[in-house]
C-alpha cells in the first residue's frame, strides 16, 4: 500500500496529464484567431501530434518504468510536461505550436504505463484505487474546461499553458523530495503466476487493445470537441467562453464519479456484464444526443460522458488482474501505444467531419464506435466472482 502523499501526488499527476492534453482543444478558437486562421476546425489537425506521441510514447515509457524505475520516470513526467507547456505558450506559428504540443504529448505518455502500475503496486483492492485515480484524471478535464475558459476570457490562451506549467514543475520537485527511491525496479522483484481464466494472454491482450482503442477514440472524439459542441448546441443559452467552460466543467465533474462507482464494482462483480452495461448506456445516450439541443442535449451529454468515463477503468483492471507486476508497465505501454496512437486519428477527424457535415455526423460516428466496443467486449469469457488481488 502506498503512503498517502505518494498516492495523492500520483492522482494529481493523472489530473494534470489529462488537463494539459485538453487545453489546446478548449482554447482552439482563441488560438486560431491569434494565428490568423479563420475557422477553428482548420486548427484542430495541429493538435494531432500531441495525441499520437501520447500513445506511441507509452511503449518506451513503460519499458523504462519497469527497467529503470517508476519513481525517476514520474519525476521526468512532471518536469517534462511542465517545461513543454511553457514552450507551447511562446510559440508564434501553427507549426511551432504543433511541434511543442508533440513534445508535451511525449512527456504526457509517461503517466499511464508508469503512474498507474506504481499506484496499484501492492493494492488488495485495485478496482477502488483505479476508480479514484480515474476520477482524478477526469477532474483534470473539468479543470481544463473551467480554468482554460477563464484564462482565455481574461488573460489569453498562452497563460492557460504557462501557469499550470509552473505549478507542475513545482510538483515535480515535491515528488522527488517526498517519494523515496524503490529498493529495486519492478523487473527485479519476485514474479508471480497469474490466471487467465481459460483465455490465452495473446487473445486477452488483443481484446483489451481493440476495446481500448475504440474507447480511446470515444474519449478523444468527445473531450476534444465538447467545448465547441456545447457552444453549438447552447446557442440560445450562452456563447460566453467562461460560461461554456463552467457548464462543461460541471459535465466532467459529474461524469467523473462514474469511475469511482465502476472501480468499486470491479472489485465485487464480474467485468464482462459490467463493461457491456456501461457501453450500452453510451450508445443510448449518444443516440439521444444526435437529435437534441439546449438543456436536453446537456442531459444527454452528461449521460454519455459518464458512460465514456465509466468504461476507462476496465482495461487497467484487466492488466492488474492478469499481468504480473514485473511486466505491468511494459504490457500497459504496448496496449496504450497501439490504442492511443491509433485513436489520435479521432483528433484529426473532428475538424473535417464537423466542417463538412456538422456535429450530428460526429455524434453518429461516435455511436458507431461505441457499437464496435460493444461487439469486442462481448468476446470476453464469462468470469467468476473477483477474488482479492495479490502481487
Amino acid at each position: 500500500m502506498h503512503k498517502l502523499p505518494t498516492t495523492l501526488l500520483l492522482n494529481i499527476g493523472h489530473a494534470l496529464d489529462h488537463m494539459f492534453l485538453l487545453i489546446f482543444a478548449t482554447a482552439v478558437t482563441s488560438i486560431a484567431k491569434d494565428f490568423g486562421i479563420s475557422r477553428w476546425e482548420d486548427m484542430m489537425p495541429y493538435g494531432v501530434a500531441a495525441f499520437f506521441f501520447f500513445g506511441i510514447g507509452s511503449l518506451p515509457a513503460g519499458r523504462l518504468g519497469d527497467l529503470w524505475g517508476r519513481r525517476p520516470m514520474m519525476i521526468v513526467f512532471f518536469i517534462g510536461i511542465g517545461l513543454s507547456a511553457i514552450l507551447v505558450s511562446i510559440t508564434q506559428s501553427p507549426l511551432q505550436l504543433a511541434l511543442a504540443l508533440a513534445l508535451l504529448g511525449c512527456f504526457a505518455s509517461i503517466y499511464h504505463p508508469v503512474g498507474i502500475p506504481m499506484l496499484v503496486q501492492g493494492e488488495t483492492r485495485p478496482g477502488r484505487a483505479i476508480g479514484i485515480n480515474g476520477l482524478s484524471g477526469n477532474l483534470g478535464l473539468a479543470a481544463a474546461a473551467l480554468v482554460t475558459g477563464l484564462f482565455v476570457k481574461y488573460f489569453g490562451w498562452r497563460m492557460a499553458f504557462v501557469i499550470p506549467g509552473i505549478v507542475t514543475l513545482l510538483l515535480g520537485v515535491l515528488f522527488a523530495f517526498i517519494v523515496k527511491p524503490s529498493p529495486a525496479p519492478a523487473t527485479k522483484k519476485k514474479s508471480a503466476t497469474g490466471s487467465h481464466e481459460g483465455m490465452s494472454m495473446r487473445k486477452l491482450l488483443l481484446i483489451m487493445t481493440i476495446a481500448s482503442t475504440s474507447g480511446s477514440m470515444m474519449f478523444n472524439f468527445s473531450t476534444n470537441s465538447n467545448f465547441e459542441l456545447l457552444t453549438d448546441r447552447f446557442v440560445q443559452i450562452s456563447q460566453d467562453p467562461a460560461q461554456i467552460g463552467f457548464y462543461l466543467a460541471m459535465v466532467y465533474a459529474a461524469a467523473s464519479f462514474t469511475q469511482l462507482l465502476v472501480g468499486t464494482l470491479i472489485d465485487k462483480i464480474a467485468l464482462k456484464p459490467l463493461y457491456l452495461g456501461i457501453v450500452a448506456i453510451q450508445l443510448v445516450a449518444l443516440a439521444a444526443a444526435t437529435t437534441s439541443g439546449g438543456w436536453m442535449f446537456y442531459a444527454s451529454l452528461i449521460l454519455f460522458m459518464a458512460a465514456i468515463f465509466g468504461a476507462i477503468p476496465f482495461t487497467d483492471a484487466m492488466i492488474v488482474r492478469y499481468v504480473d507486476d514485473a511486466m505491468r508497465s511494459r504490457v500497459a505501454g504496448m496496449r496504450l501505444a497501439v490504442a492511443l496512437g491509433a485513436s489520435s486519428l479521432a483528433v484529426w477527424l473532428i475538424g473535417p467531419i464537423v466542417k463538412q457535415a456538422g456535429f450530428g455526423r460526429l455524434l453518429a460516428v461516435m455511436a458507431a464506435t461505441s457499437c464496435i466496443t460493444l461487439c469486442v467486449v462481448s468476446l470476453l469469457p464469462k468470469q467468476k466472482a473477483p477474488v482479492p488481488m495479490t502481487t
